[in-house]
């Protein structure tokens, strides 16, 4: 795939290859359920942090927010096939929430170098987006709770 810098050009990219599809309805309970994992995920990402376990706290982290992005999204009774085409739909249609597409893609790159490459999280990496991760959740955990 080439290199979607903007999330404009990930839509775009996105629809054109029918990454979207609508779910069979919205589901205000399921999203609202999703928030007890959420926490669940976010408290043992703080765990993490605690015990220096970098990789275990980014991946918990990118889970809370993924489901987060997910829980908002059904709403709008949208899914997406992948994470890239999740976050822009979220960065295009929701643009007065001034989400950063940069952090997006930062997180979701480091997530699939854990993921499918073994490339470790370092504290510096941690460092670098912990404070973004837990704005973002924080802010999407009230915006879920408004819609329910």
């Amino acid at each position: 795939m080439r290199s979607l810098d903007t999330p404009e050009e990930a839509f775009k990219w996105c629809t054109t290859e029918g990454y979207f599809h609508a779910e069979k309805e919205i589901e205000p309970e399921r999203a609202v359920s999703n928030l007890a994992i959420i926490a669940e995920c976010i408290e043992q990402g703080n765990d993490g942090v605690k015990k220096k376990l970098w990789n275990s706290a980014y991946l918990l982290y990118y889970t809370a927010l993924h489901l987060l992005v997910e829980s908002f999204l059904l709403f709008e009774n949208v899914k997406s096939r992948n994470h890239l085409c999740l976050f822009a739909y979220l960065c295009v249609k929701h643009p007065e929430l001034e989400l950063d597409w940069g952090f997006f893609e930062k997180v979701r790159s480091k997530r699939n170098g854990i993921n499918y490459y073994g490339t470790p999280v370092t504290e510096k990496d941690w460092k670098e987006i912990a404070l973004q991760f837990k704005l973002y959740c924080k802010l999407l955990q009230e915006k879920v709770l408004e819609k329910k």
